[in-house]
């Protein structure tokens, strides 16, 4: 981009920032109570405090109630509530209301002989509720009960609950779960906030239907977490207090404001007016942050790989029928200017992906190594497309009937989605495949049938890892008989790749699970059954005053580490 051009995109940004600001100003950070003392620590005038924003107007704390749709109340959640574990800004579980995580090592999580498994939790000491009861095994099995309800929105079955045999609770400090077969994510099984049994069994028992319309889920939640909630405004903030029970010590930032504002680019103003700290789950585009930190003086932007951007072919009803031919695929990918499009659509924020697993995992690093790549070699794509009985006449190669080679390349309306197929079109075109863009409106997205029927190719993100990967088993596969659900975004329906799936998931020992991640990441890659492209970024604007915040891992959030955060 030329000088000119960058100065007039950074003017037109800054006069939209200053339109935003004068159309929705912000209060300045004001004490609530000047006289109320917080937890006989800091008087409120002399306390630390953060203010962060969500983009949006949620209706309560907690994910469930706000819907899985509502961006950033995962961290809300995570603030007020705590579970036993806690995923970190890696992806590794770390101890928050239990003593440690299950492992084989500190034989809390033990393989039978028969195959089936334990694994164990213990609630620290001195773990209470908000409301000082403390934290027991009972809470635990209730928040399981509620998890495992079909008919409340907590209900995921994220970590497999038909492994399960059991639970069992020893004494009030311990939980032990009982499976059926090996499940490789049994660890990170009570990850989620507790839920306090004697607040909420009663109304739960009573009146199920009006279970998450009860006003605990906003101004009068109760949790295990580092932070109370002292005022719920919906539409407006949710302020917050520091827990001086807080198992884990007490917060060394005293109140923490939350601000709910839907508009992007009244966050972006209010940001640059200094008054917001941290953004919380995915609030701006990579674009936006990238923008908007070039003008905070005040601030930074930090972010993590995510969503991996991606091409699928179509291996059920392939039209033309060369998208199922792997030499054809491995030409398609050799003629994609990879790093191009992460420099021209998220300078400095991205990678090309060579595998769907996130960039900057140490522990798979020789996995990596061994891949095959497909590097940008336009020539070597015409030569393998060549290789197929295609020869090229004029801008297109022709089959032998003299037909032009001709494939659609489906997407959704996202803004990094069509950017990166509109440049992949150019690619393939450039090597001589004509390309019919396809941008699905957002009722044909809604046509499960429609989408998963795409006859050549369609281009997503798809926020996985390696968690993910139980999406790409053949039982997942969108089919009439399951009215096209989601899951196997290409139909690649193999037994051999099944049982690699198979072996994956129920090894537990770290080493061996390796060994067999290894073998479906090479198949994944020598196959092309998913065509990565790069990693799409999310970013996380920090103000310079924080310490301690990092920007969110795809399966975690900023508020990780909350009790840690501080302020210089």
């Amino acid at each position: 981009m030329g000088e000119t051009m960058r100065r007039r995109t950074g003017s037109v940004i800054l006069l939209a920032v200053l339109l935003a600001a004068c159309a929705q100003p912000q209060q300045p950070r004001t004490a609530a109570n000047p006289d109320q003392d917080l937890g006989g620590q800091r008087s409120e005038s002399h306390a630390k405090r953060v203010t962060a924003v969500i983009m949006g107007d949620p209706p309560g704390v907690v994910q469930a109630v706000a819907g899985f749709g509502s961006r950033g109340v995962d961290a809300l959640e995570h603030m007020v509530g705590a579970g036993l574990t806690v995923i970190d800004n890696t992806g590794r579980l770390q101890s928050r209301l239990a003593e440690a995580v299950p492992s084989l090592e500190n034989g809390l999580w033990v393989v039978l002989p028969g195959g089936e498994m334990e694994t164990t939790w213990r609630i620290r000491q001195g773990a209470l509720w908000q409301d000082g009861t403390p934290v027991t095994a009972d809470d635990v099995l209730f928040s399981a009960k509620i998890e495992q309800d079909k008919d409340l929105p907590f209900y995921t079955n994220a970590v497999g609950w038909a492994a399960i045999d059991g639970f069992e609770a020893p004494d009030q400090q311990t939980i032990k779960v009982h499976w059926k077969q090996p499940q490789i994510e049994a660890d990170g099984l009570f990850s989620d906030p507790v839920l306090p049994k004697h607040l909420l069994e009663r109304q739960y028992l009573d009146d199920k239907a009006n279970f998450m319309s009860l006003p605990y889920w906003a101004d009068e939640y109760v949790g295990a977490g580092p932070y109370k909630v002292r005022e719920f405004l919906r539409g407006t903030r949710v302020t917050l207090e520091a827990n001086d029970s807080f198992v884990l010590g007490r917060p060394r930032v005293d109140v923490i404001e939350v601000r709910f504002i839907p508009d992007p680019s009244t966050i972006i103003a209010n940001i640059m007016a200094g008054e917001i700290d941290v953004t919380l789950g995915k609030t701006l585009s990579a674009e936006q942050g990238i923008e908007a930190a070039n003008q905070w003086k005040d601030g930074k932007l930090d972010f993590t790989a995510s969503n991996i951007v991606s091409i699928y072919p179509q291996f059920i009803g392939s039209n033309p029928p060369i998208v199922r031919n792997v030499q054809f695929r491995r030409a398609l990918i050799h003629a994609i200017d990879r790093q191009q499009m992460v420099d021209s659509l998220l300078p400095g924020l991205s990678s090309v992906a060579h595998s769907l697993m996130y960039p900057g995992q140490a522990q798979y690093k020789d996995i990596e190594e061994a891949l095959p790549r497909y590097e940008y070699d336009p020539r070597l794509a015409s030569q393998m497309i060549e290789g197929l009985g295609y020869t090229r006449s004029g801008e297109f190669f022709r089959d032998q009937a003299g037909q032009p080679l001709n494939v659609e390349l489906r997407t959704y309306t996202v803004d990094i989605n069509q950017k990166a197929t509109l440049s992949v079109a150019d690619f393939w075109q450039r090597a001589g495949v004509s390309v019919t863009p396809n941008v699905m409106s957002p009722q044909a997205a809604q046509n499960n049938e429609y989408v998963f029927t795409f006859p050549a190719f369609i281009l997503q993100r798809y926020t996985s890892d390696l968690p993910g990967l139980k999406q790409l088993h053949s039982s997942r596969t969108p089919l009439p008989e399951n009215n096209f659900r989601s899951g196997n975004v290409s139909r690649y329906m193999n037994p051999e790749f099944d049982a690699m799936l198979d072996t994956y998931f129920s090894t537990v020992p770290i080493q061996q699970r390796i060994q067999a991640l290894g073998q479906i990441l090479y198949h994944m890659a020598d196959q092309l059954t998913q065509m990565g492209l790069f990693y799409d970024a999310e970013p996380t604007m920090l103000s310079n005053r924080l310490q301690n915040v990092t920007a969110r891992w795809p399966s975690s959030t900023q508020a990780w580490n909350v009790q840690a955060w501080d302020v210089r």
